[in-house]
């Protein structure tokens, strides 16, 4: 039924796919440093609650998305050494969506941000 073994496993494996993606992906280390920029303008600009809650969504989205879009490179370079079209395109939509991701968040920090400053 429950196997508190396993649910610790699950953790620890998860963390190991987290810790290498650092180590190996510089994407995610971008978005690592831009965190702490955000997180440092927040406690300067002293945002509110709902502000927070809201910037915390975007971080938390963000770094969740770069980390799935490691998994997709790995799986398609797993399943195709070579060049591929294919692979190429599910690749590229899957940066794509990152991109997508990161350009609205931009645009959000923008609204959260910019009143507090002028």
């Amino acid at each position: 039924m429950f196997n508190l073994r396993k649910l610790l496993l699950s953790f620890k494996f998860a963390f190991e796919g987290i810790v290498h993606s650092i180590k190996t992906e510089q994407n995610i280390r971008f978005h690592l440093l831009a965190t702490m920029v955000v997180m440092i303008a927040g406690l300067l600009t002293g945002l509110d609650k709902g502000e927070w809650i809201i910037i915390f969504i975007l971080i938390g989205g963000m770094l969740s998305l770069e980390l799935i879009n490691t998994a997709i490179e790995r799986v398609v370079d797993l399943v195709s050494p070579g060049w591929q079209p294919l692979a190429k395109q599910a690749k590229d939509a899957a940066a794509g969506a990152v991109l997508v991701f990161a350009t609205i968040s931009a645009i959000i920090g923008i609204l959260i941000f910019l009143p507090k400053w002028f």
